[in-house]
């Protein structure tokens, strides 16, 4: 892929977090990867996105150098590259501070299944990270902060294209896909369903969590083996 085209999809899914309403000013951040080349492209750090272009991305190698642009790439850089290089699938990264969804992350709860809404989209209760300690914050923090992250999937033996979603304890939410515009979708669901897992639970505080075999059926119907849910390509 050319670099001019990874730009502009990472301008556009940055742009599409502000048009869903899940950031403002210059919070949040979306990346992607091009695993051939050695490349990440991401949001650059502390800009209004009224004052970013396509141009304005920042290009890095998958140890952080940057390799192009004139602003420096967003300071959860290090979160992105974890992830990109423990979940090999990944494609795209997004990441914001919106309210339902960081509201459970500040909580430190997982986000539990309550309804077949998120059972087509995520395959299981979504996962609250630990909280970093004294020593993980205090030196190499956003590295730390990728790092518990994938040490939360893999010590509850979570697959991360199973759950392209994850709550960060007391900071917010990030996403991922095999693409970016992938991540931003997760981003935007992930959301809706922060805020029905909320109103749900105000309803009913005992209200239990959706049944295993529903849940397997909703989600595997939609991305298992035997999936039907879609239109059959021709």
């Amino acid at each position: 892929m050319e670099l001019t085209e990874m730009k502009q999809r990472v301008y556009d899914t940055n742009i599409e977090l502000v048009k869903r309403g899940l950031v403002i000013y210059t919070w949040g951040n979306v990346s992607m990867i091009d695993r051939e080349k050695g490349i990440v492209v991401i949001k650059p750090r502390g800009v209004e996105y009224d004052d970013l272009g396509p141009e304005n991305m920042s290009v890095t190698d998958l140890e952080g150098n940057q390799l192009e642009g004139d602003l420096l790439p967003s300071v959860d850089l290090d979160i992105h590259l974890a992830i990109y290089k423990q979940f090999k699938e990944v494609g795209g990264i997004a990441h914001t501070h919106s309210t339902y969804a960081t509201s459970w992350a500040q909580a430190r709860c997982d986000l539990p299944v309550y309804g077949t809404t998120h059972g087509d989209h995520f395959f299981g209760n979504i996962p609250c990270t630990r909280q970093l300690n004294e020593e993980e914050t205090a030196s190499g923090y956003e590295k730390h902060t990728g790092d518990v992250i994938v040490e939360t999937f893999h010590e509850r033996g979570i697959d991360p294209m199973q759950m392209g979603a994850v709550l960060v304890a007391g900071h917010g939410p990030f996403t991922w896909g095999k693409t970016p515009e992938e991540a931003v979708e997760h981003s935007v669901i992930l959301e809706e369903l922060s805020h029905m897992a909320l109103l749900t639970r105000e309803i009913n505080m005992e209200a239990p969590q959706l049944e295993k075999h529903i849940l397997e059926k909703h989600y595997l119907r939609k991305y298992g083996k035997d999936a039907y849910f879609y239109q059959e390509k021709k």
